[in-house]
């Protein structure tokens, strides 16, 4: 049910799957743990959130010293429903009520620039914030001249001057979105569909190694929960409903098949993945020999764990394989895409005569194969 959930929301460009705190706070974690200082002295641009809403901006600003930030920039692309009412996202602070000049109707940008105890209570927390910003006092409040969308020069000048994007962007978009991410040569953490690996803007970075799968995959086996709002709720969708602090009931649902993309890097990526040797394989888990693909030189192998360590040849392996990818054990040749586009012609069974729109075993199609060999054999068992 919750693939059906994404997938409506593509067909019907509801993108409205807000990330939940936890999730952020988890995956943000594991690159601390690389490397300390990668977000130390840099701005950070969240182009894809309503500051009100978004948890994205909740994590930055409560974070913004610990992590060493140098700015945060933040921008939505659509009116807030509770922009010049309440600050519903800093809490209870019910003396932040409408404000003249501030935007109604338009887009909103935040940047902040410093974070600080300002009310005198001993500790730093999303009131102080709201206060600076009231205030335009280091930090600045302002309404975005257009919409906010991110193909916009609005958009694109503030994407010039940061580093490092970190958002959950429109999954029906996350085509254009990530090409233009490269495009102007920007670090990035964000959000998207594992199907996404098969576009052809995002495979070859792969390949490539270039961009990879984030590390939090493991959490709720491949799923991710989401907040969504009230208007585009509905039974089969809600997992859990909650009420925030402001007394606002907050839709829970799960998506299944959800990764973090990046170029960050991180240790579990270079961890290799622990493997049985071709006949441990055989005799302990499949039962039968590992069967060649009856129009490519390539053994099928349908789970990722079955990889045979000792194993020199090319291998057909589910998608699933960027999760516990270690560029250090595997090499990515390509995909049955690439042999269908003619990219590998070699691999090619010249005795062949059928299609080659995906790998057959049998004369069985099957689903979306990644190419791989290993770089050298796997002593890990």
């Amino acid at each position: 049910m919750a693939n059906k959930n994404l997938t409506n929301a593509k067909r019907v460009k509801n993108d409205e799957f807000y990330t939940q705190y936890s999730d952020i706070q988890k995956e943000i974690e594991a690159y601390l743990e690389y490397n300390p200082d990668v977000f130390r002295g840099k701005v950070v641009y969240c182009n894809c959130d309503d500051p009100f809403e978004s948890n994205f901006f909740r994590y930055f600003v409560l974070n913004f010293n610990k992590l060493g930030l140098k700015q945060l920039i933040t921008t939505s692309y659509k009116p807030s429903p509770v922009a010049n009412t309440q600050l519903a996202l800093f809490g209870d602070d019910k003396t932040l009520t409408k404000s003249k000049g501030r935007p109604k109707v338009t887009a909103n940008k935040f940047i902040i620039n410093e974070v600080r105890d300002i009310d005198g209570d001993g500790e730093f927390n999303l009131k102080d914030i709201a206060k600076q910003l009231k205030a335009n006092k280091h930090n600045e409040w302002t309404p975005l001249e257009g919409d906010g969308d991110f193909h916009s020069d609005e958009s694109i000048n503030l994407l010039k001057q940061s580093d490092i994007v970190v958002t959950n962007p429109p999954f029906s978009l996350f085509r254009e979105y990530i090409k233009q991410l490269v495009g102007y040569d920007k670090k990035f953490l964000i959000i998207g569909n594992l199907n996404a690996i098969t576009y052809k803007e995002v495979f070859p970075l792969l390949k490539e190694n270039k961009i990879w799968l984030g590390n939090n995959y493991k959490v709720n086996g491949g799923a991710m929960f989401f907040e969504i709002p009230e208007k585009i709720a509905n039974l089969e969708q809600v997992r859990e409903i909650k009420t925030n602090e402001s007394g606002k009931k907050v839709y829970i649902t799960r998506v299944q098949g959800v990764r973090w993309f990046t170029n960050l890097d991180h240790g579990r990526r270079h961890q290799p993945l622990p493997l049985m040797t071709k006949a441990e394989v055989i005799k302990f888990v499949t039962k039968k020999p590992f069967e060649k693909y009856d129009n490519y030189g390539a053994i099928e192998v349908s789970l990722v764990k079955n990889i045979p360590s000792d194993y020199s040849g090319i291998m057909g392996v589910p998608m699933s394989i960027f999760d516990k990818y270690s560029p250090e054990q595997f090499e990515i040749l390509g995909s049955d895409y690439n042999v269908k586009e003619g990219l590998l012609p070699k691999l090619v069974n010249p005795k062949w005569k059928g299609k080659l729109d995906r790998g057959y075993v049998n004369n069985k199609r099957l689903y979306t194969r990644i190419l791989i060999k290993h770089k050298k054999k796997s002593k890990i068992r």
